[in-house]
């Protein structure tokens, strides 16, 4: 995996509880570090994903040109292939 090299500042603190964690764990602080910024984001882009698929749910519910979601599926699926069967050579 490619990495970029960059710099933070971090309270003391921080780097103390870092410092202490990283011993413990037999980690290098920087590992540490990326464990919990892929933590934090990851978990980011899960929610946003559930979010878009709360916002699209339904999304067709008003449409009068579809009585179901089968009877959709199967009507797509059959014209398909009477189009596959005619159009063979």
């Amino acid at each position: 995996m490619k990495m970029k090299r960059t710099q933070i500042y971090l309270t003391d603190e921080q780097y103390n509880n870092l410092s202490i964690e990283s011993k413990k764990a037999k980690k290098t602080v920087s590992e540490l570090i990326r464990e919990a910024i892929e933590y934090r984001y990851k978990l980011k882009k899960e929610e946003d994903f559930d979010k878009i698929v709360r916002d699209v749910c339904g999304i067709w519910k008003d449409r009068k040109d579809i009585k179901s979601g089968i009877e959709y599926v199967n009507n797509i699926r059959s014209d398909r292939r009477l189009e596959e069967l005619f159009n063979r050579k």
